[in-house]
């Protein structure tokens, strides 16, 4: 099965981050979640240390581009297949990154993918 981190998630119901993760588990779909504050949305632990992934296949983004770089080495460290850019998180120099190692960059919003049928 396909592995989703949730990145920037948040313990906000607010906030698309959370709302991603419900979806992801609402679909079935194996998750994690990587965030500033632990804690547990739909069942999903949102743990503070990268050092606890492994396997992952997609990366969703929900980090603004100015708190991106910081982790720029950390993603690519966890080589995932695919990093979808949410509305908002767009950054042209990371996805030139990505790109040129050979990892899937897709501008989208994982909540439409998910409701669409195409995630």
């Amino acid at each position: 099965m396909r592995m989703t981190l949730v990145f920037g998630a948040s313990l906000n119901p607010a906030r698309y981050s959370n709302l991603a993760i419900h979806r992801l588990v609402e679909n079935n779909l194996e998750t994690m979640a990587f965030g500033v504050r632990e804690g547990t949305v739909s069942g999903i632990q949102i743990k503070t240390k990268l050092d606890d992934f492994q396997n992952v296949d997609t990366i969703t983004l929900y980090l603004n581009p100015s708190r991106q770089k910081e982790y720029y080495q950390k993603i690519l460290d966890l080589k995932p297949k695919r990093v979808i850019f949410n509305p908002g998180t767009e950054n042209a120099e990371f996805s030139k990154i990505l790109k040129d190692n050979g990892i899937k960059v897709e501008n989208s919003c994982t909540l439409v993918l998910l409701a669409t049928g195409q995630y």
